[in-house]
């Protein structure tokens, strides 16, 4: 009997140690997922055994070619995103600090944010062909007014009374925007940036699937003629991982440069 109840407690601290590290629910589904899979639930077809799909993922590091299109995929995230983000931080903070400049470009920034980036893909591969630029420019789109939006009311919400004891302290205007207005602005620049960092890997593999030679959208769109769904959810699931690393990075500098353990902004 203390046998037992030490396995149970054992168990339940076990459970618990799952359940906040939030590992509980994926270790459920995949449970439920190889089960399914043997029991005969779904054709195999349509939805692989877990087994099966870490074959798969075996054989593509062991080819060579997931590694490839990781970092074909990589590549093109981050010099989209780094040059978006340059541009985009410029952007905000000139119209921020200048309210005539933000009216003015308002509305030609309210119109482009709704139009989704993949409606203009049949244009970007006529001006740009299937190669690089065209990706690149779609990523732009993606990732630009996530930042843009963020860091502007970062830099209007920042505390007038700061920036007066600032300008009563003789503050030049350079270090006035260095000292007061980035740290206050700094959480919405960084949920910004993760945004935008989520919206550029939505982007990328849409642009992939569609045009593309390289890449893990392409390696997905190749695997569906093949019918292969054991590589595309591979593909899936690659994808997904990449992003959260990504974004946990993102979220540790956002710890560690602000002061705040979560960031407000709009999305």
């Amino acid at each position: 009997m203390n046998s037992l109840m030490k396995y149970a407690g054992k168990a339940a601290v076990a459970a618990a140690f799952l359940w906040n590290t939030g590992a509980a629910i994926p270790i459920i589904v995949l449970i439920l997922w190889q089960w399914g899979s043997k029991s005969g639930w779904w054709s195999a077809f349509l939805l692989p055994a877990p087994v099966t799909v870490l074959k798969s993922f075996v054989w593509l590091l062991s080819t060579g070619e997931l590694a490839r299109n990781i970092g074909a995929s990589i590549l093109r995230i981050l010099k989209g995103f780094s040059f978006s983000a340059v541009v985009a931080l410029a952007a905000a903070f000139a119209c921020g600090i200048y309210k005539p400049m933000l009216r003015a470009l308002s509305p030609t920034f309210e119109f482009l944010r709704h139009i989704p980036p993949m409606a203009t893909i049949p244009m970007l591969i006529l001006w740009f062909g299937i190669g690089e630029a065209s990706k690149l420019v779609i990523i732009v789109m993606a990732t630009f007014f996530p930042i843009f939006l963020n860091t502007v009311q970062g830099v209007i919400q920042c505390d007038k009374k700061l920036i007066e004891v600032a300008r009563v302290f003789g503050y030049t205007r350079a270090q006035e925007l260095r000292n007061v207005v980035l740290p206050s602005a700094l959480p919405y620049v960084m949920t910004g940036m993760r945004l935008g960092l989520g919206y550029s890997w939505r982007s990328l593999i849409a642009a992939e699937l569609v045009a593309a030679s390289s890449g893990l959208g392409y390696m997905i769109l190749d695997a569906e003629q093949l019918s292969r769904p054991d590589v595309i959810i591979v593909g899936i699931l690659v994808i997904g991982c990449l992003g959260s690393l990504m974004d946990v990075s993102l979220s540790y500098l956002t710890v560690r440069f602000t002061s705040f353990g979560k960031t407000d902004g709009v999305v």
